[in-house]
């Protein structure tokens, strides 16, 4: 039996050197090249699970008559504490399978698509034709949740893969909400500034759900690869509108985000900014409804820390730290704990310190979002309206100034036209 065990090593070592030569591979632009190199990869996993199967069975062999012999005894009950290291041990090893890459192929694997497809009454329009996905590598994680690199319908995408718990009812449950609020609202959602819903679907233990690649990542790893202070003011501004435009939409539909931060704002290859991560997002009308504070502490307005009612006005402070994060390319409370960052915002009214450098302008817009009262706050239409002023300022080389009413450069030459005109009529007094 040795000797099988030994040929099994020497073949998973040389899978694992094919398997790095494809994911080499992977990073080369080219679609169908990479299809094709998704699909060997499967393969080779696939190859891999059947050799460390026939290993597994090669030193079972040792175990049977040992096994057979056990079954004659009565079984223990087990205590409370080795029930609870159970629990625990099934808990890791669902999290371990779920790490996984081997996992998806096996489910995803054309033998066992049948397994994941919904019967006619829960099949949904937004419901993925799994044959037609191909996952590749992992980019990013979450408690509960791994987004991985795919291919869908000859379609670049990201699929974000949901655990959902089996030994934890009441976390399920929320995580379960959480993906159906997620579906519901993208499959609504069409802005350019929205990350766009493809499909998903849901097979227990595992939800997944299929939106667009943006392949720059998200805007906190955007802004962690630069020095603090440095993004331009063009640069500032045409980022700060993708995301209130994306906002004003959201509100528009009635959304109300409930964690916007630089971790949910992501980047294409054109630099532009989508809003995603809608998991904790509600509709405004039903919002009421929920207990408790939503979204992240950095980010998260002292009105919602404090579990009171609030409004669609909790997405513009949190929009006011994104815009501070921009201007300073720094984490928000940075040397806090969140709770204590939660704190000093709740109790102590305070917020993260606005450099001297920051343009004027700005530094107003920045102070009335993150407002300690939401009805001083401005609506995201009002915050697009300036920042397409201070954009316009910039372009034609003026300053930005905190006055609700900007005047550009053509307005000072209409009101120079209007006083030529009347100098004729009116006296000028020196």
């Amino acid at each position: 039996m040795g000797h099988v065990r030994e040929d099994c090593k020497v073949e998973i070592v040389e899978l694992a050197k094919r398997k790095a030569q494809i994911y080499k591979a992977l990073h080369c632009g080219h679609l169908t090249l990479m299809m094709m190199m998704m699909m060997m990869m499967m393969m080779h996993e696939r190859k891999e699970s059947q050799i460390e199967a026939r290993a597994s069975m090669a030193g079972s062999c040792f175990h049977a008559l040992r096994l057979r012999r056990l079954k004659s005894k009565p079984l223990p009950e087990p205590s409370s504490s080795s029930k609870t290291r159970l629990d625990s041990d099934l808990e890791n090893m669902e999290r371990r399978r779920f790490d996984s890459l081997e996992s998806w192929s096996m489910i995803l694997d054309s033998e066992n698509v049948e397994t994941w497809e919904a019967s006619k009454e829960d099949q949904e329009e937004w419901t993925a034709d799994l044959s037609q996905l191909f996952i590749g590598n992992k980019f990013a994680s979450g408690a509960h949740s791994r987004i991985y690199r795919g291919i869908y319908k000859q379609r670049a995408v990201a699929v974000k893969m949901v655990r959902i718990p089996t030994q934890n009812e009441e976390r399920r449950a929320l995580l379960e909400q959480q993906f159906k609020s997620e579906v519901a609202l993208l499959s609504r959602l069409f802005h350019p500034n929205i990350v766009q819903f493809i499909a998903a679907c849901k097979k227990p233990p595992v939800y997944c759900i299929i939106t667009e690649y943006m392949s720059q990542g998200t805007l906190r790893m955007y802004l962690n690869k630069k020095e603090p202070y440095s993004l331009s003011i063009e640069t500032i501004l045409r980022l700060a509108l993708d995301i209130s435009r994306g906002m004003e939409y959201l509100h528009s539909q009635g959304v109300i985000h409930r964690d916007l931060k630089s971790n949910n704002l992501l980047l294409n290859d054109e630099m532009r900014v989508k809003v995603a991560d809608f998991g904790t997002s509600c509709l405004e009308t039903r919002c009421r409804e929920t207990k408790g504070n939503m979204g992240t502490y950095r980010w998260m307005a002292p009105e919602m820390i404090k579990e009171k009612p609030y409004t669609r006005k909790v997405d513009v402070y949190s929009f006011g730290i994104v815009l501070w994060e921009l201007t300073t390319a720094l984490l928000p409370f940075q040397g806090m704990t969140p709770v204590q960052a939660a704190f000093a915002v709740a109790e102590k009214n305070e917020r993260p310190p606005l450099p001297a450098s920051c343009q004027p302008g700005l530094a107003h817009l920045i102070k009335r979002c993150w407002s300690a009262n939401p009805s001083k706050r401005p609506d995201f239409s009002d915050i697009v309206s300036t920042l397409e002023k201070y954009d316009e300022c910039v372009k034609e080389g003026l300053p930005l100034t905190h006055h609700s009413r900007l005047v550009t450069k053509n307005a000072i030459i209409q009101r120079l036209k209007g006083c030529v005109s009347m100098t004729s009529s009116i006296p000028v007094q020196a």
